[in-house]
């Protein structure tokens, strides 16, 4: 069944079968997401929320329908607590831009040291000086001192829910609590979590939640921000054009309510109405067997590795997501996945967007597998197998 919907798996690369491993980037797409984008282009190619015509209508009620969805796969109480964007980075991007225009010069964001660059240089744009919750030994959270890092400047919490190196799955509700403690709003990025775990907007109590499409077996070019109501309903308008608008004239301009007052222009409806398809196949598959072939995965990569010399793995967090960073002593992690990919094996290099986390580690990058439930133990055999001829071949 899984390899069916697939198909790229069928592929060889370099002469030999692919064995992809870089599902922290972006995850493959199934075919029942591939035949929704085809439907959606094959019948409802007609602009949303413009039209009174047929096609116009349909296309706009399956828009709103994959709003309904989404809004119910998170557990958010709303429909109208879901604005789509192009991803993780444009939904922070979005909250920075809108919530910065209150903002004086001195005003504060804390942040974590193993944020993405997509939670740091937004924060940096809106012109908010950074404070860093540091990092225990094992790639967890130093919260010891956390507290000290608010003060009446802070103007936000922002946090990663699972670390996109080091596997970390934060205490987000802990964190949450934190910032709300300290009378800051909260922003999570999610992007990392929603394809492996149950992610309950009601039960997390965050302000603000982020992810990305392609991330959760569906299409690219997609991404959600969840914001609770009120906080919508506060921020003004994001970008400036048609559907955003309730009444526009050169003296003055009214504008929609949240969502639609965030979604200036044409959306990706066509990719947007084949989102449902994807969270339909994580809810078949389940994250009880999610979870369970994924860690599966991790463990026995993790014991493979280790059992190679000269491995170097960097985050050991208690209960961490199925995603491994390591390095074969001092060597590049591009020469190690530049040898891994003559053998078939696709690893992420560098430094995933984390130059802060990896001067925190003391390295300039690492090579980074990560797993999905598609992938197999042969999969990880060839893993180990490829990096223990890597080892040799570097000497």
């Amino acid at each position: 069944m899984m390899n069916s919907q697939f198909p790229i798996l069928d592929r060889t690369v370099n002469g030999h079968r692919l064995v992809y491993l870089d599902n922290a980037a972006t995850s493959l797409t199934p075919e029942c997401v591939v035949e929704a984008i085809a439907d959606g282009y094959r019948r409802y190619k007609a602009n949303v929320h413009r039209g009174i015509h047929t096609l116009s209508q349909q296309a706009t009620g399956l828009l709103e329908q994959a709003r309904s969805r989404v809004a119910s796969f998170i557990n958010a109480p709303s429909a109208d607590n879901i604005v789509f964007t192009r991803g993780t980075t444009e939904g922070i991007n979005l909250v920075a831009s809108t919530l910065s225009k209150s903002w004086q010069t001195g005003d504060e964001v804390v942040v974590t040291a193993m944020e993405h660059h997509s939670n740091i240089v937004p924060w940096q744009l809106a012109g908010a000086h950074l404070r860093v919750i540091p990092l225990n030994a094992d790639g967890t959270l130093d919260l010891t001192r956390a507290d000290e890092l608010f003060n009446e400047r802070t103007r936000l919490l922002a946090v990663s829910h699972v670390s996109n190196v080091l596997g970390t799955v934060n205490a987000v509700a802990d964190l949450v609590a934190l910032g709300h403690r300290h009378g800051v709003p909260v922003l999570v990025d999610g992007a990392q979590a929603v394809a492996h775990r149950r992610v309950d907007m009601t039960a997390l109590d965050c302000d603000y939640y982020v992810f990305s499409a392609h991330k959760m077996y569906g299409p690219t070019g997609v991404g959600v921000l969840y914001g609770k109501s009120e906080r919508l309903a506060a921020m003004p308008p994001y970008q400036g054009g048609g559907e955003m608008v309730d009444k526009v004239s050169f003296d003055v301009t009214t504008y929609e309510p949240a969502p639609l007052r965030f979604e200036a222009g044409t959306p990706d409806f066509i990719d947007i109405i084949a989102l449902p398809a994807a969270i339909d196949f994580i809810e078949q598959l389940g994250f009880d067997r999610i979870g369970a072939v994924e860690q599966e995965l991790s463990t026995r990569a993790t014991e493979g590795l280790l059992s190679v010399e000269g491995v170097r793995l960097f985050g050991t967090a208690p209960d961490k997501d199925a995603v491994l960073s390591f390095l074969i002593g001092d060597h590049s992690s591009y020469d190690i996945g530049l040898l891994l990919d003559r053998m078939g094996i696709a690893v992420r290099t560098g430094h995933h967007c984390a130059q802060p986390l990896m001067a925190t580690l003391g390295v300039t990058g690492t090579v980074r597998a990560s797993f999905a439930p598609y992938n197999t133990l042969d999969d990880v055999d060839a893993l180990i197998a490829g990096v223990r001829r890597v080892a040799t071949m570097l000497g």
